[in-house]
């Protein structure tokens, strides 16, 4: 489906991607945790997410070796594929260099895993990308948020809840981990990464 990407110059090894929605309102909530993980990554390598290029917010720059775009889809979580999808055809890259940062609910906050390739795990955008791309065969890091409070409480009501100030603390910690995970897995130690950050 998608060719190889060469190494000509301004060419992007690594399409780094983080799952939210997009708008104020949303800011803070569960579902954003692949937005702050992007948030994190961008202050770490001082890159400026600010183009607005195939329904999402982009930006590029250097992580070690590796030239990475940054993205932020500004289409809603359940439709994140549609980004991802326009972006890995236009610049050719292999799912093999997609990594997807999202939120988890079996995992709890602060905590971290990191994966080869796998299911969308009931995550929605996730779910969007495979169906896109047609494949599942890409690395993803998953920051917890927290199981529901209790077995009836509506998914949907709880991804878009807001964190607790003690909470925020926890996923302020993850954002960084992950963005250091980031940084490991494109310079091709997936496996330190996952030594060090898989909770």
């Amino acid at each position: 489906m998608f060719g190889i990407n060469t190494s000509k110059p301004g060419a992007i090894d690594w399409l780094v991607v983080g799952l939210g929605n997009p708008g104020k309102k949303y800011e803070g909530t569960r579902h954003n945790a692949g937005f702050m993980a992007a948030d994190a990554l961008a202050k770490r390598l001082d890159i400026r997410v600010d183009r607005v290029k195939f329904h999402a917010l982009i930006g590029d720059g250097m992580c070690g070796d590796q030239r990475i775009l940054l993205v932020k889809h500004q289409t809603y979580m359940n439709l994140s594929g549609q980004a991802v999808d326009e972006i890995m055809t236009f610049y050719r890259i292999p799912p093999e260099r997609l990594l997807v940062m999202c939120d988890d609910i079996s995992l709890e906050p602060g905590q971290l895993r990191i994966r080869r390739k796998g299911s969308h795990g009931g995550q929605n955008g996730m779910r969007n990308i495979i169906d896109m791309i047609e494949t599942d065969q890409f690395i993803r890091i998953k920051l917890g948020i927290g199981k529901k409070p209790h077995p009836d409480y509506n998914l949907a009501d709880w991804v878009l809840s807001h964190f607790t100030a003690g909470e925020m603390k926890e996923m302020g910690q993850s954002a960084g981990n992950a963005a250091a995970a980031v940084e490991l897995i494109v310079n091709g130690s997936i496996d330190r990464a996952m030594n060090l950050y898989n909770s």
